[in-house]
């Protein structure tokens, strides 16, 4: 009984189911920015570095980090379900079913996480073997590949306990764990590649021995942060997996897995197209790298406002608020069209300017500069895609999201980059206007699932309507 009240006395002062929309979505959009723009150091730092390593090294680290979200797929999927369920009980007031969710979550994510862990080291070579490259640059991807897997189990334990502090409102204890883990990174990334004082440094390694210290440091600072938080009864019950709530959470996170293995490897088989290239495939694969990190910039806002309106979303239809819940949705879908198209207008003027800071070989600068003007002019409907398949995820509406994306790259962008770079003959120019394409695609079919409002009909605890 004492676990109940201090829970709702605190989930009553982060209420996201009354008063200003517009303060609600602030209240969970600026801290969620701020993470998401110290995630954006980290792979700048990460492209930074790899820079003076030269262009093999940061198409590799492009790759690689491919791979790696694409075995991190679970703890997304499972952080979106998470955040589905967790929402809607807290804005319906059901404590207890939220505690035991958030643990339930903690718990899969971990044992998901040994499992693919042995999966990847079992097949490393076959995995790495996906991308191409030539076999001295194989290898190099190879060390770094393990080294990420060896940290994936503190790596799911930061993404699923952050997936619990957003779902109940409490975005600034995600920020304060983001913010040590980013600093870490980015310290460790210089120290460790480069050396200090009377240590030499050891190269390209250390890109990926500095994201596994920040996770595991990650790791220890959630735990401590529950302790603090909304969800500080989450240890003192039961951590036995109940094959029930497991079921309702993996239905829930299915749909948004198949999501993110079909981004993931689209971006593989992106990078293989460029890999048949007849001229300038490595030119082409560190361009594609290095200006993902660069169009990050206006990724930031646009993943802080998709995450704010998955708990928005959430949370008001736990309170039988739907009507609120769309509003909300129109309203922060609306303002990050606007916010990312002022942005997109700098980066398609001052392309070559923002290259040169992380692209050292010219023809990549060049190729980079291509790239992302071409990319500019689908941002305000990337935009629209994102936050509107936030609001239907946290709405429990998965498989709506998943549709729409899936549809989007396998049956026009792959298709399209395949026929415009290798069989029309239009290189890496192909492949750029076949991503823009798709992505505008994804973006109107998007906005026409949202507005039928099925979503609200949805219930991802299995009630009846």
């Amino acid at each position: 009984m004492d676990t109940e009240v201090s829970v709702t006395e605190q989930t009553r002062t982060i209420d996201l189911t009354a008063g200003n929309i517009w303060d609600n979505i602030w209240h969970m959009s600026w801290p969620m920015l701020l993470v998401m723009f110290f995630n954006f150091l980290v792979g700048l730092a990460d492209i930074y570095v790899a820079g003076f390593l030269g262009p093999e090294i940061q198409a590799v680290v492009g790759f690689v980090g491919q791979l790696y979200f694409f075995i991190i797929i679970a703890a997304n999927a499972v952080s979106i379900g998470a955040v589905a369920m967790l929402s809607r009980a807290v804005g319906a007031g059901r404590v207890e079913d939220a505690l035991t969710a958030a643990r339930q979550t903690l718990l899969f994510g971990v044992l998901c996480a040994l499992a693919l862990s042995g999966f990847s080291l079992l097949f490393e070579r076959q995995i790495i073997a996906l991308a191409g490259f030539p076999e001295g640059i194989r290898e190099i991807a190879g060390n770094f590949f393990t080294i990420f897997v060896l940290a994936l189990a503190p790596n799911y334990m930061v993404i699923l306990s952050n997936a619990v502090f957003r779902a109940g409102g409490e975005m600034r204890l995600s920020l304060v764990a983001m913010a040590v883990v980013s600093v870490i990174n980015i310290a460790l990334n210089f120290l460790l590649v480069f050396g200090v004082f009377s240590f030499p440094g050891i190269g390209y390694r250390g890109i990926a021995i500095a994201t596994a210290t920040a996770m595991s440091a990650g790791t220890i600072i959630c735990l401590v942060l529950f302790r603090r938080s909304m969800w500080k009864d989450i240890f003192s019950g039961s951590w036995l997996l109940s094959a029930g709530l497991v079921r309702k959470l993996v239905r829930v996170s299915w749909p948004a897995a198949l999501v993110q293995i079909s981004w993931n490897t689209s971006y593989i088989v992106i990078y293989n197209i460029l890999g048949r290239l007849e001229e300038g495939k490595i030119t082409a694969m560190a361009a594609l790298t290095n200006g993902l990190r660069i169009e990050a910039i206006i990724y930031l806002p646009v993943f802080a406002l998709n995450m704010a309106a998955s708990v928005l979303t959430g949370q008001n239809l736990g309170a039988e608020a739907s009507g609120r819940a769309e509003r909300t949705g129109w309203k922060i879908s609306l303002a990050g069209v606007a916010f990312v198209s002022v942005m997109a207008l700098p980066i398609f003027l001052w392309a070559g300017e923002l290259s040169s800071s992380v692209a050292r070989d010219q023809r990549v600068l060049e190729e980079m500069v291509r790239y992302l003007r071409i990319t500019m002019l689908s941002e305000p409907f990337m935009a629209l895609s994102l936050i509107l398949g936030g609001c239907l995820q946290g709405a429990g509406d998965t498989k709506g999201a998943m549709l729409v994306i899936v549809s989007a790259l396998w049956i026009v962008r792959l298709p399209l980059a395949y026929l415009l770079a290798v069989a029309a003959g239009y290189g890496a120019f192909g492949v750029w206007l076949a991503m823009v394409i798709s992505m505008c695609f994804q973006g109107i079919a998007m906005t026409v699932r949202f507005r039928n409002g099925r979503w609200k009909e949805v219930r991802p605890w299995g009630e009846k309507s």
